[in-house]
């Protein structure tokens, strides 16, 4: 069975944790705490030195980085549920390049709104540096609802669609901290659609962030 250390909230083990899903796999759970040092244990910096989530285990195969994970449970279990980068190779060739973008782009606008806001005491706020975020990722998700011209952005449903969803989902806890930025305004009507189509997978509320939950 195949062990996935995740953090709730983290984008990158919610990858990982739908991709599981996706591919039907048997697997365990290990939720890692950021504010109890979990990451630094000598036992986890075992499983990925650079201590980070997700990370999985799979008979004593350790690995980590999200992307990498997807590729491997693929590799590794080519039966097994549906395949996370289907299709011929230029459709495989264009998922991994939706996952770089987003990984490169909107993870990196993410962080400019994510850390002036969510990670910032609400009296250190600084207006300039959190409108200067907001414009990056409006910029970025207006990328995004353009390339996306099917029910998925790969047409079908694949790690793409796992990797940008977690992401957006992310930007929008902004909102809960500062209402007035309205971050779901950004969203446009095609990715709009698009969200309601992973949330309506059958597995999606068994991933949602457990700490999410909570009113």
């Amino acid at each position: 069975m195949i062990t996935l250390y995740y953090a709730s909230g983290s984008p990158f083990a919610w990858r990982a944790w739908l991709a599981l899903e996706h591919k039907s796999l048997s697997y365990d759970m290990r939720s890692m705490s950021f504010s109890d040092g979990d990451l630094k244990t000598p036992e986890f910096r075992k499983i990925n030195p650079r201590g980070k989530v997700p990370a999985i285990v799979d008979d004593g195969f350790s690995l980590y980085e999200s992307a990498a994970i997807l590729e491997y449970l693929d590799d590794q279990y080519p039966d097994s549920g549906s395949l996370l980068f289907p299709g011929s190779s230029t459709a495989r060739a264009n998922i991994r390049r939706l996952i770089n973008e987003a990984d490169l782009y909107l993870d990196h606008a993410n962080r400019k709104i994510l850390g002036p806001v969510l990670f910032t005491k609400e009296e250190n706020w600084a207006d300039r540096l959190i409108a200067n975020g907001r414009d990056a990722v409006a910029a970025e998700l207006a990328n995004f609802e353009a390339m996306l011209s099917e029910d998925y952005f790969a047409g079908e449903l694949s790690a793409a669609d796992y990797t940008i969803y977690p992401m957006v989902a992310l930007t929008l806890r902004a909102d809960l901290r500062k209402p007035d930025l309205d971050m779901a305004s950004l969203i446009g009507p095609k990715m709009t659609a698009w969200m309601k189509r992973v949330e309506s997978l059958p597995f999606f509320a068994k991933t949602y962030p457990p700490h999410w939950k909570v009113k």
